[in-house]
């Protein structure tokens, strides 16, 4: 009678393992999954609202500033000297979407979900002798370690950099200071700022781009 109990017991034992595999499986199929937008935004949010709540606004830029107080920069430029400790929870956002992209593009993307772009799109980029990212975030012949070491690679990123460096704290804010945070909070100024975003990008996109790499 015990060797029967026990082969009941390994079998219910094999049951839960084979159920929680599943689960894990299904779970995952989940994770890896493409989701649907207004999940993202409902998410963003609530992240907003829990920040308006403790009396906080949230901006990517603003942790430029907060590196640079870290550093010598908070004895040399006025600017930089504050207590950047203040801004812990905004540097632990900014690392928080560093390591979640790096788990979500390393572990957690099966590589079958490509981003999928316009075909004009693709067709304007080739007339631009840049070929489509191909399931990357950005092409590689602007982002890419090849293309950085070139002369025009190079002055791209750099200005590139010079303008969100000088420009975001010149504006008060970045695209996620003004585009989330502010107009979550109903700012006029935010308002102006969106605009001269889409302003700016229709002006790269259509002449600007072309120009550079036309």
């Amino acid at each position: 009678m015990y060797p029967f109990l026990h082969k009941i017991a390994i079998h219910e034992i094999e049951n839960k393992y084979s159920n929680s595999l599943n689960t894990i499986s299904q779970f995952m199929e989940v994770i890896q999954g493409t989701w649907h937008w207004a999940i993202s935004g409902f998410l963003i949010g609530l992240i907003m609202l829990v920040l308006t709540y403790f009396g906080k606004t949230f901006g990517m830029s603003s942790n430029l500033r907060n590196i640079c107080s870290m550093t010598f920069a908070k004895k040399k430029i006025e600017y930089f000297d504050f207590d950047w400790k203040e801004q812990k929870w905004n540097l632990s956002i900014a690392l928080g979407a560093v390591v979640g992209g790096f788990i979500a593009s390393y572990f957690l993307m099966d590589g079958t979900d490509v981003l999928q772009i316009n075909p004009k799109t693709i067709e304007n980029l080739q007339q631009l002798n840049i070929d489509a990212p191909n399931g990357n975030l950005g092409p590689d012949a602007i982002f890419s370690f090849e293309n950085a070491f070139t002369l025009k690679g190079f002055s791209v990123l750099l200005f590139g950099g010079f303008l969100i460096g000088f420009g975001t704290p010149y504006a008060g804010g970045c695209t996620s200071g003004h585009a989330i945070s502010g107009l979550s909070n109903l700012q006029i100024p935010s308002l102006i700022a969106v605009i001269g975003f889409f302003l700016g990008g229709l002006i790269s996109a259509h002449f600007l781009i072309p120009l550079i790499f036309g």
